[in-house]
């Protein structure tokens, strides 16, 4: 009697310590939830602070079926010239692809320079002519970037959801939509970011750098993981989650960077896109020496002013194929 009490009691000291065992292990598993930053701060991205001066609400339903593949350029409202090499190259309607330009006010706003002027004048103009520029009511800058990547983030979320994949590029790139598009076929569906990415990135302190982030801003001595700005593939079920964790994200003037620390919110890892047999970076964020066949083996390059861009298409357009 009493081996079979001595053993029950073993029994169950040995079922007490696996579950705090495995409840440890479970627990530490488990991701700390993040803090929501202040109102006032978040107010910054939230889509509700601002309003569309241009917009076309309805230009992914006004086709036989949802585009593949949405462009989203950000570009300055001076940059007609860069609007006008992307719609003549990579950005062309096509029945898998459209290209859309967003930007914010001029400088100046809403006074000299800004709405009701001569610039504005002549993008309402341009606007009416290829209904493919939305304009929110920020102040266009550098350092306004991240306020602009989340209104594209809403914008694709509300205006576009049936789209399977966006691309945020900008208008200085070269892109090979024909090598892009037969990639994404075999891509997975959901959850999915690739481009350049960076996974050694650290935040400059310098006064006088062009990208500082002070240590108040953010306190952390490296970035999580992110994809470089110059152009990068996701698919857009990640939009509106991306929306969702900006709540929980301190507004940092890096917009490739804040993107990344909001892929971290939701547990998402940016994949590097990288061409076999070579195994060479597909997005290519330094600038290169136009050859043909080099980039029909590349999904992106960077740093092309209008005139190249368009020069260098008539040649890639036609003869891609043969390389």
């Amino acid at each position: 009697m009493r081996r079979t009490c001595l053993w029950r009691l073993v029994k169950l000291l040995a079922v007490t310590v696996a579950l705090v065992l495995s409840a440890h292990v479970v627990l530490s598993r488990v991701k700390p939830k993040p803090s929501l930053i202040p109102a006032e701060e978040y107010r910054l991205v939230a889509p509700e602070t601002y309003e569309y001066v241009l917009n076309q609400p309805a230009v992914c339903e006004h086709r036989t079926r949802p585009p593949f593949l949405v462009f989203m350029v950000p570009v300055a409202p001076l940059e007609a010239a860069a609007r006008e090499a992307v719609r003549k190259t990579w950005g062309a309607p096509g029945q898998d692809t459209i290209a859309l330009f967003f930007v914010g006010l001029s400088e100046g706003g809403r006074g000299p320079g800004g709405r009701g002027s001569g610039v504005q004048s002549a993008l309402e103009e341009e606007s009416r002519k290829h209904a493919d520029i939305i304009q929110v009511n920020f102040q266009d800058s550098y350092q306004n970037l991240t306020i602009k990547t989340m209104m594209m983030m809403s914008w694709l979320a509300t205006h576009c959801p049936n789209a399977s994949y966006a691309m945020k590029v900008d208008a200085d790139a070269f892109v090979n939509v024909f090598y892009l598009l037969g990639r994404l076929r075999s891509s997975p569906g959901r959850g999915f970011i690739t481009g350049s990415v960076i996974s050694d990135g650290r935040p400059r302190r310098e006064s006088h750098s062009k990208w500082r982030v002070s240590k108040e801003l953010y306190p952390e001595d490296s970035f999580p993981s992110y994809v470089s700005g110059a152009g990068y593939v996701f698919s857009t079920d990640l939009a509106p989650r991306i929306s969702w964790a900006s709540r929980f994200v301190r507004v940092i003037p890096l917009e490739d960077v804040y993107v990344g620390l909001c892929l971290r919110v939701l547990g998402v890892r940016p994949v590097y896109s990288l061409g076999l047999p070579t195994f060479r970076n597909l997005f290519e964020v330094r600038q290169l020496e136009y050859d043909r066949c080099t980039f029909a083996q590349l999904v992106l390059a960077n740093g092309f002013k209008p005139p190249q861009l368009l020069h260098l298409w008539q040649d890639f357009s036609k003869g891609h194929s043969s390389c």
